[in-house]
């Protein structure tokens, strides 16, 4: 039959019109913007030579991939991750191209902890001989490993896990075993199906001496174990392992459990580099800096803090695109009846909730790239010996991690909602998106709790400032010390916002120590106790960690080479951040003597004027993400605006579901017509 729908078009004018005229009243310099932003390991020049040999794999369609069941797409998140090495080996790409091939796939693979922790723990925390020995069979893919530290039980308290590693010196083996159900290795990605071998983070029980029967407990410590058959891939005795079941998202990840019944390992599965226990004397020998430990922690949260602004990147590309295509009512204000409706993105609530988030990318931008330099500095000083900057890392990569995450997450169903009823369909691009990126305010340490780790170090500093004795260990206590000295007695007069870039950075700066001075003073002073201090204890990372995004921001553009045009563009944007967070802030602000009453009366009106200069570049200053239609996936969000045909031919010619004829009527218990009937009973056999 004719599909009359063939020859119909969306009204005028269409989108492809609409994002030309959007490209061409803009002078936003996208392909340079496009090279500052993403020069880092050639991304683009990856990005532009992989995308042909992913992108054309019938493997990687995702025509119908959100139709299949979870046992489906970890079958087809498999087949695909293994296809992708397999596309390595054929064509010789390295590490990054591997990245990249796996970032344009946008599926969440089997083996990613593999490619990521597994292999950096044993690189970070393995000695010569283990690294020599188990690196080139994990590059090779042969040893599949996963991390296992959280527990059923324990999760953001590492020091509080069960599984007990006990040091046998009788027969010179390490002892695995879980006392209890909680317990149990949980959450563990690459574990549940795909794991051979796992990361195993267990207390380390040692006796006092090889005579002695008394334990000490030198906390934990990580452990290769092998934990299923290399040919059969089935558990190894004494050893209970499976998937944890369906999430709200990372349909293709097996995250899984673990038990362990007295489960014996051999004495080189101890990761040997800074800790070790000796087979003769069973001598525990202790890292010099405990925080060593956590090392692999710390770069997954340096990664994630890069990763969140490709994130932010895409949902506000989306709802950018589409809110500038979609029109909505004529404007109240206009004599002319027969106006034509408006672009939603003229409306300034849509803006006051995509703009700010579009600034907020770029500001993640500069601090993921700080973060890479600050965690590859410091590791290259571990290396040395020299462990004087693992505080600053550690505490840094908490509160970003932290904050980051949920400036992410949140700006996804910011966007979704502000894209309307059309946001809620998976023809959007923004349920695979939302539904996956939802893990990572959770995930590597709870966003709440972890903010204990930059405040604990924030408090540190300060009270080292207070007391003035010697030199300052580090930037920070340096800083506290100038705060104290000056700002705090108010004796430096109050930036001016509106006026200078460089006072911005500086309202932060004061808001924070001043915030974390009043938290010193609570718990230092008066004695209260940490868990009463809690909610204000995250406030001081949540403001220590948006002053280094707003100084990240304003030095990433100061000290670019960048165009005029560029330039000018990221200053705006740089502002429109700043601000919108300030306000949001306002009282703190305040407080902290760091903005004037008179600025933060000003300031929403302020924003209103930065968005309404932003608005007319939104779509140049999107597509300098380059992001391809591939990645994004969406109808709505798609580089060339024909939203309104994808929208349709994915539901009308794309939607499976369409393609089966049922039986409504409740009389007949056929479920799908022509069936016969027996339908229930397949379904039933399925629950």
């Amino acid at each position: 039959m004719p599909d009359f729908a063939d020859k119909l078009k969306p009204a005028s004018p269409d989108g492809p019109s609409i994002l030309a005229k959007e490209r061409s009243q803009s002078d936003v310099p996208v392909d340079e913007l496009a090279q500052h932003l993403l020069s880092r390991s050639d991304f683009l020049k990856r990005q532009e030579k992989i995308l042909p040999v992913v992108s054309k794999d019938p493997l990687f369609n995702k025509t119908k991939q959100m139709n299949l069941s979870r046992p489906e797409r970890y079958q087809l998140g498999l087949a695909r991750a293994k296809k992708l090495r397999l596309l390595a080996d054929q064509h010789g790409w390295d590490t990054k191209d591997q990245e990249m091939s796996q970032y344009l796939c946008d599926d969440v693979s089997p083996f990613m902890v593999h490619v990521s922790m597994w292999i950096n723990t044993v690189r970070e925390q393995g000695d010569d001989e283990q690294r020599r020995y188990w690196l080139p069979k994990i590059e090779a893919w042969e040893a599949i490993g996963c991390y296992a530290q959280t527990e059923l039980g324990h999760g953001s308290n590492v020091r509080g896990i069960e599984l007990q590693s006990r040091w046998d010196p009788k027969t010179k083996e390490f002892v695995l075993h879980s006392p209890t159900l909680t317990a149990s290795k949980w959450w563990n990605g690459s574990m549940g199906r795909t794991g051979n071998h796992a990361i195993v983070i267990a207390q380390l029980l040692v006796p006092k001496s090889n005579e002695s029967k008394e334990l000490v407990n030198h906390g934990p410590h990580p452990f290769i174990v092998q934990i299923r058959d290399l040919k059969t891939h089935e558990p190894l005795d004494g050893i209970i392992v499976g998937d944890i079941g369906p999430k709200y998202g990372y349909a293709p990840m097996d995250n899984g459990y673990m038990l362990f019944d007295n489960f014996r390992i051999p004495h080189s599965a101890m990761l040997a580099r800074y800790s070790k226990v000796d087979p003769n004397t069973s001598k525990y020998s202790k890292p010099a800096n405990t925080a060593v430990v956590y090392g692999s922690l710390t770069f997954v949260r340096a990664t994630i803090i890069m990763h969140a602004r490709l994130i932010m990147a895409r949902a506000v590309t989306n709802a950018v695109r589409y809110t500038s295509i979609r029109r909505q009512f004529s404007d109240r204000d206009s004599s002319d009846r027969s106006a034509p409706e408006l672009s939603v993105l003229d409306y300034t609530t849509v803006q006051i909730r995509i703009l700010p988030l579009l600034a907020t990318a770029f500001a993640l931008h500069y601090t993921g790239e700080a973060m890479h330099n600050l965690y590859e500095g410091t590791r290259a000083e571990i290396e040395k010996g020299d462990f004087g900057r693992l505080a600053v890392l550690h505490a840094q990569s908490s509160g970003l991690k932290s904050l980051c995450t949920e400036l992410a997450a949140n700006s996804i169903e910011t966007c979704r909602r502000a894209m309307g009823g059309h946001g809620f369909m998976a023809s959007s691009g923004m349920v695979q998106l939302n539904n996956d990126y939802l893990s990572k305010p959770t995930v590597e340490g709870d966003n709440h709790m972890i903010t204990q780790q930059t405040a604990s170090y924030l408090l540190k500093r300060m009270a080292a400032a207070v007391a003035g004795k010697g030199k300052p260990v580090d930037e920070v206590e340096r800083d506290c010390r100038e705060w104290l000295s000056k700002e705090h007695n108010r004796k430096m007069p109050t930036p001016k916002v509106l006026e200078s870039d460089e006072e911005i950075v500086d309202a932060f700066r004061r808001r924070s120590r001043d915030q974390t001075y009043r938290a010193y003073v609570e718990r230092d002073i008066k004695k209260r106790s940490w868990n009463s201090l809690l909610i204000q204890l995250r406030k001081i990372s949540i403001a220590e960690s948006q002053s280094i995004l707003v100084k990240n921001f304003y030095d990433g553009v100061q000290s670019s080479t960048l165009s005029s045009p560029a330039r000018k563009h990221l200053s705006t944007l740089f502002r429109l951040f700043a601000l919108y967070t300030m306000d949001a802030e306002a009282r703190d602000f305040a407080k902290a003597g760091a903005v004037s009453n008179d600025d933060l009366d000003e300031l929403p009106f302020k924003i209103q004027e930065l968005m309404a200069q932003v608005r007319p570049h939104a779509v140049s200053l999107v597509d300098s993400w380059k992001i391809p239609d591939f990645l994004l996936d969406s109808a709505l969000g798609r580089y060339d605006g024909r939203v309104y045909e994808d929208l349709f031919n994915r539901a009308h010619r794309l939607n499976p579901l369409n393609e089966i004829t049922f039986n409504p009527y409740y009389k007949n218990e056929e479920i799908i017509m022509g069936s016969g009937g027996g339908d229930v009973e397949k379904l039933l056999a399925k629950l």
